[in-house]
């Protein structure tokens, strides 16, 4: 025999939390380190950046290694202090980007959840429409019947 479902009535429905933007809500939650954190690792974690800090490197160490004695303004071996800057960048900037992925994992959760709930809902509405077309499929199949019965 197959189980009857009662449809969730509708004062039940709109009581269920409306679905909210988790965009803004974790804008909002943002401290301003939180969303420092973020901006470094958008901007950093670009070919851009990377292309910017190789260039430079290169022009860099380029210019003190073929350039004229004179205008070598970090001749070799000085130009490893170029290498040890850079490196420091590197260490430096390593944790900023966790952080910020961090802070954007903890985001795509939080949209994660957000769709969540909002599929849980509308499963419960179209569970409850669902339930209302049936039973209105069914009284209007009874009305069919009577006045079938009446017709003969």
């Amino acid at each position: 025999m197959e189980q009857k479902h009662n449809p969730t009535p509708l004062a039940e429905l709109k009581k269920i939390q409306r679905a909210r933007n988790a965009n803004v809500l974790h804008k909002e939650r943002l401290s301003k380190l939180d969303r420092l954190a973020v901006w470094i690792t958008d901007h950093i974690g670009t070919m851009g950046f990377f292309l910017t800090i190789f260039t430079w490197t290169v022009l860099w160490l380029g210019w003190n290694i073929f350039a004229p004695k004179p205008m070598q303004f970090d001749p070799f071996p000085a130009f490893v202090l170029w290498l040890f800057i850079s490196n420091m960048i590197q260490i430096f900037l390593m944790p900023l980007l966790m952080i910020g992925q961090n802070i954007q994992g903890r985001h795509s959760e939080a949209r994660a959840d957000a769709d969540f709930e909002t599929d849980k809902k509308a499963e419960i509405e179209i569970e409850t429409i669902l339930a209302h077309l049936e039973n209105q499929n069914e009284v209007m199949m009874q009305i069919l019947k009577r006045l079938d019965e009446k017709g003969k």
